[in-house]
């Protein structure tokens, strides 16, 4: 569908790719990988046609589409959120005016064997396609589908865009994105500011979209739901895995330490090597025998290893100090804003060590119950208590914006920090990677991820036994959000925390309050039960739906049931059949890629197997391959669970 050919792209003299090619074919789902300012958003920017490379080419067929959705746009203000959606179909308005137009063109013409006629024949055909494809009827159905999906409530399509956030804005930018169908999707950090409900619906829209999808994203379980493919961006060239986000991983360091073995050996045969040819460079009679060596060396093809990003912030927050077993109690507590309520009757009590979520669409006050908590905003009615000896360190959705622009990162830091912890403010910021020079820029020239750690870095200033958190995690790229969980995780204090991250509350609350239509409600466990808790409740309901009423089953219906039992027994057989063959070819290839492995690592058949290219492309097949049963194997075993 599209080709990328020998693309390259530098800046200041070195190159964030070079003469990189691959291809994204129809229904690919791919996710783009790589440590922060390796190109990924340049590439998506390339892609889309908003930046020309500098070498190389993109290109597609005439007739394909796309849609991109970049990190930071210009919106559209003056219209409501339904006709700044509907501009969408503008393309809509343009096939129908075109196929009025070749109709009449094909009604008056008479050339009927000429080139031109037959053009236009074929470009009626094209037109009706398309319009089949995006769906001319129904426009209205689908805006509202679409934007409801994405968290708008009908109440907001006569809104204007003026009066809506920046982050409701960019989903307004990707509804008009899903709604006009392009056949290639490109999306950078599309969930930084969708909730949980909006992440599924869209994880879902996409899984069965009929184009492809390229995206870049933070939240690994995103990734891993929807991505099939992962095309890593490292020093400078790309390497290609068939796998989702956590397989890439896998696959990534299997393939760099075969690669660590053999730059090692490579390495010991250019010792050595070196050390005949220095041997023998100046005996007359062997000169000519050290210049061959000479030559052998120049001609070799070194082994480039990838030295890995493995920086990460790393911090323990310090022990909370003892406080009360009740550490919050909230009572019949109503929150108003003029004539709207956002919740009411809201009961609830944090315990010490306990660790809460609270989740909910966007706009159900979440964030206004954490403001509530820290004493930000006034309670409309009832009362929220703290417990005895509470001391709260509080991170807003918005704390990065509270940071004073034109200080310095130490200056942040040691202006606020005191005791024994102002004499070690570098060691400080040198875990969150701020180090030499890194310390003494302005906040201004920061980016999103930087002041999110500069923010969080303030958390550790003093210990707190009450920790309020407002989506800690966004800008943090995936390596650091997992040290942060880790962190939470062996916190000794009581947490509260709103996050549409998925996979990074996992494991780390032991109760969920959902917020929906004015209530609060309680579910124990982690995010993953209160996920599978709602799919029951869902399916709960529309099973009330659909229910009949109670009767005597018609000999037809007994024999349909039968018939759908029999075939499902004969599908389980199918699956269990293929399960084993493909168990069967895995442990074939494993072993098969053991043995190369274990010659690859013998100095003596190093060099021989290198310039056996035919053997070396096996070996990288078998590889491929492997990758690919995995993958097998997984859909299967889903399948049979």
């Amino acid at each position: 569908m599209i080709s990328v050919s020998g693309l390259s792209v530098g800046f200041g003299g070195s190159f964030l790719f070079e003469d990189i090619s691959f291809l994204i074919n129809k229904q690919d789902r791919i996710g783009l990988a790589g440590k922060n300012g390796a190109g990924k958003s340049t590439l998506l920017k390339i892609l889309a046609g908003l930046q020309k490379p500098q070498k190389g080419e993109v290109s597609k067929p005439n007739e394909c589409t796309i849609g991109y959705l970049p990190q930071d746009m210009v919106h559209n203000l003056g219209k409501t959120v339904f006709d700044e959606a509907a501009t969408a179909f503008d393309e809509v308005k343009k096939l129908e005016a075109a196929i009025v137009t070749i109709t009449h063109q094909l009604e008056t013409r008479t050339d009927y064997e000429s080139d031109a006629y037959m053009n236009l024949i074929t470009q009626l055909n094209e037109a009706h396609e398309r319009l089949d494809l995006i769906g001319a009827g129904a426009i209205n159905e689908k805006i509202e589908i679409t934007l409801l999906g994405l968290g708008f409530e009908r109440k907001d399509f006569t809104r204007l865009t003026d009066e809506f956030s920046g982050g409701w804005r960019m989903r307004i930018e990707l509804a008009k994105i899903l709604l006009q169908k392009p056949n290639v999707v490109l999306l950078d950090e599309p969930t930084n500011h969708l909730d949980i409900e909006s992440i599924l619906w869209l994880e879902n829209f996409l899984r069965s979209y009929y184009g492809s999808v390229v995206m870049v994203s933070h939240d690994k379980r995103f990734l891993d739901n929807l991505t099939t493919r992962t095309i890593e961006i490292s020093m400078g060239k790309i390497f290609d895995y068939r796998a989702n986000y956590s397989k890439y991983l896998i696959l990534r360091k299997e393939r760099k330490d075969q690669l660590d073995a053999a730059a090692k050996n490579q390495q010991k045969y250019i010792d050595k090597t070196q050390g005949l040819i220095d041997k023998y460079r100046a005996k007359a009679n062997k000169a000519s025998f050290a210049q061959s060596l000479i030559k052998k060396l120049d001609k070799l093809e070194i082994v480039e290893v990838d030295e890995s990003d493995n920086s990460s912030i790393y911090f323990r927050f310090p022990p909370a100090p003892r406080g009360g077993k009740v550490v919050v109690e909230a009572d019949q507590v109503k929150k108003q804003y003029g004539e709207k309520t956002i919740f009411s009757k809201v009961d609830f009590m944090i315990e010490r060590e306990e660790k809460i979520a609270f989740v909910g669409r966007n706009g159900e006050g979440k964030s206004t119950m954490l403001k509530l908590i820290v004493g930000d905003q006034a309670i409309t009615e009832g009362k929220i208590t703290l417990g005895h000896n509470v001391n709260i360190g509080y991170y807003a959705q918005n704390q990065t914006e509270m940071l004073d622009l034109e200080a310095t990162v130490f200056d942040t830091i040691d202006e606020v920090a005191v005791g024994e912890v102002r004499k070690n403010v570098r060691n400080l910021l040198g875990s969150f990677l701020f180090s030499g020079d890194d310390t003494e820029k302005k906040v201004k020239v920061l980016s999103g991820g930087e002041k999110s750690r500069l923010a969080m870095c303030k958390l550790l200033l003093e210990p707190y036994n009450l920790l309020v958190l407002d989506e800690p995690t966004n800008h943090l790229d995936i390596r650091s959000k997992e040290v942060l969980k880790n962190a939470l995780m062996k916190y000794d204090g009581s947490l509260v925390i709103v996050s549409h991250d998925r996979d990074f509350l996992q494991g780390l609350t032991s109760k969920v309050y959902e917020f929906k239509n004015g209530n609060v409600k309680q579910h124990f466990g982690d995010i993953n039960e209160y996920l599978e808790e709602k799919r029951i409740e869902q399916l709960m309901d529309l099973d009330l739906k659909e229910k009949k009423e109670p009767g005597i089953k018609k000999p037809a219906e007994e024999n349909k049931g039968l018939e759908e039992k029999q075939k499902m027994e004969k599908e389980l057989k199918n699956l269990q059949t293929q399960l084993s063959k493909t168990e069967k070819e895995i442990e074939r290839l494993e072993k098969e890629i053991k043995a190369f492995d274990e010659k690859l690592a013998d100095p003596g058949q190093y060099q021989a197997i290198v310039n056996d290219r035919a053997l070396f492309s096996k070996y990288e097949d078998s590889k491929k391959r492997l990758g690919l049963e995995m993958i097998k194997w997984e859909e299967l075993q889903g399948k049979l669970s």
